[in-house]
């Protein structure tokens, strides 16, 4: 089947348990670090999303044997790794394919790396990654692609210039594999870095300071095979915090990864939503408030995202479609990416009532009656959020380009029409 389109039935309840996938941004750093082993690695709870699978074959192309042995498992034996250049058109495709530079690095001594693709969600900078591994003995030319080789990767002491989450996962599995001490300063410390220390820690490298924003590597020690389970995805649970929201439904979220949702259920709170933790379940009733809580004094609140651990950018998307369904006004504020916010345009074909104010600032004004429209996914997050909106409109909306949604939520149609929704999976309309 070529390009894909979601035909949405919009207006449905939904009902049911669902289970968050294991976390696209823990598995894909993982999967390039268990590279550094000569030994077997097995990684559980794996999203088979088209992500993964081209990092995959990335990881086959330098040589590592890797299969699936079950739907959401897979087994990685890195014996050997042959220096070889990497495929272009797979790393236009993909952002994660810059996290095969430590590794490869480590274990052949350079690598060349062609410019790596992603979301188109703005400036995405890879100076960060750069300087990292310079510290740590890495020398690099930058022309039409990236050759970067090292005499080998020693310890130092590294401040990064910005917590960029992949540059920290660069420097962490090169650091595990350097010469002597690293101190890894301002470095993010999201869930799914944190994941990726632990897996680092499995195989046999010693890390201090794990959820910090400083990390401390002793590295050069003996790696050895390791299972590893990667953790919940906790960027899904907002998406199914605001699909819950939008369509007024009640949903169960298994295993929701309860430790890592602090600021993502502020967050919620603050747009009027409230949610009941049971156990390892994160449990949004079907009644609501939904009424935005405004600042002190009856001033318009803000909703922003920053570092961790703070809300999560890559939660906005869905936390601003949730806003047109809650009473009230609320400034949404998108600092990380300048080109995030660009598709509230089809929101507001749509008839919700937003006024993009810049780049980086989005007020929104609820609640609001969506009706169906032909819309365009233009990244994950955002596709995801529009699909949202398309399951509380009025009528049958059409999707575009699923192609990004399924690049990071897996089987998202089959899960969703379990819960109760009418998501038909079809081949792409206008190529009739």
């Amino acid at each position: 089947m070529g390009a894909l389109q979601y035909v949405v039935e919009g207006g449905r309840r939904l009902s049911g348990t669902i289970r968050p996938s294991g976390n696209k941004n823990a598995a894909l750093p993982i999967v390039a670090a268990s590279l550094l082993c000569e030994h077997p690695v097995i990684l559980e709870n794996v999203p088979r999303i088209r992500d993964v699978e081209i990092l995959v074959e990335l990881v086959k192309s330098v040589g590592a044997s890797v299969d699936w042995k079950a739907r959401n498992t897979l087994h990685i034996h890195a014996k050997t790794v042959k220096s070889a250049e990497l495929d272009p058109e797979l790393c236009r495709r993909i952002r994660a394919s810059i996290l095969l530079a430590a590794p490869l690095l480590a274990r052949s001594g350079e690598v060349e790396l062609p410019p790596p693709g992603g979301d188109v969600i703005g400036r995405r900078r890879l100076d960060t990654h750069f300087l990292a591994l310079e510290r740590l003995g890495v020398m690099f030319e930058l022309e039409d692609s990236f050759h970067l080789s090292t005499a080998g990767l020693r310890g130092a002491d590294v401040f990064l210039d910005e917590p960029s989450v992949t540059a920290t996962e660069n420097a962490v599995t090169a650091a595990a594999a350097a010469r002597g001490t690293t101190v890894l300063r301002n470095a993010a410390c999201e869930p799914h870095v944190q994941d990726l220390c632990h897996f680092l820690v499995a195989l046999g490298s010693e890390i201090d300071g794990i959820g910090t924003n400083k990390l401390t590597i002793q590295g050069g020690r003996t790696l050895h095979g390791a299972t590893h389970r990667i953790g919940p995805d906790h960027i899904e649970v907002g998406s199914f915090i605001a699909l819950a929201a939008v369509t007024g439904s009640e949903l169960r979220i298994a295993d929701a990864g309860i430790e890592h949702l602090r600021s993502t259920l502020l967050g919620f709170a603050r747009l009027g939503l409230s949610c009941i933790i049971d156990g390892a379940d994160l449990v949004v009733p079907a009644e609501q408030q939904k009424v935005i809580q405004s600042d002190m004094g009856g001033h318009v609140p803000k909703l922003e995202d920053q570092p961790w651990p703070a809300f999560p950018g890559d939660t906005m998307s869905s936390a601003l479609v949730t806003a047109t369904q809650c009473t009230g006004l609320i400034l949404i504020h998108e600092k990380m990416f300048e080109s995030r916010l660009f598709f509230v345009d089809k929101l507001v074909g749509m008839g919700a009532r937003i006024v993009l104010c810049d780049p980086h600032r989005a007020l929104v004004a609820g609640p609001s009656r969506l009706r169906a429209a032909t819309l365009e996914s233009p990244d994950i997050r955002a596709g995801m959020a529009m699909l949202t909106a398309a399951l509380s409109a009025d009528g049958e909306s059409q999707i575009n380009n699923v192609a990004q949604i399924e690049r990071g939520y897996e089987r998202i149609d089959e899960r969703l029409n379990a819960l109760g929704a009418n998501i038909q999976r079809v081949e792409d309309r206008r190529s009739k």
